[in-house]
């Protein structure tokens, strides 16, 4: 049984114009790809983007693009969100899901 952890800071507080970075790491579990979602309080989360720490170029949802998003891995177990030149719309739940290879499933958190 494979045993993966997802973890994320809590709050990340900035102002408007400034860049956000919020990472997400798996454990050891070598992932596959990693899944951004926007969830505004009381809302459904919104699909932003994937991307593959093999990859050079990020994979948008509809509504979510360069350079105001982005995406960069050290590894396949460390992600990055980038979100450059804050707005007041940028105000929500981040959430990660990365592919975990071994176990064959999506983690969450």
């Amino acid at each position: 049984i494979a045993v993966t952890v997802v973890t994320q800071p809590s709050v990340v507080t900035l102002t408007r114009g400034e860049t956000a970075s919020i990472d997400c790491n798996v454990g050891s579990v070598t992932g596959y790809s990693a899944d951004w979602y926007k969830q505004i309080p009381g809302g459904v989360p919104q699909y932003m983007l994937r991307f593959r720490h093999t990859w050079t170029d990020v994979k948008y949802g509809s509504g979510f693009s360069s350079p105001h998003f982005t995406s960069t891995s050290q590894s396949g177990t460390d992600y990055r969100l980038i979100i450059n030149n804050v707005e007041e719309g940028d105000s929500a739940v981040y959430h990660c899901t990365i592919w975990d290879d071994s176990a064959k499933e999506n983690v969450s958190q």
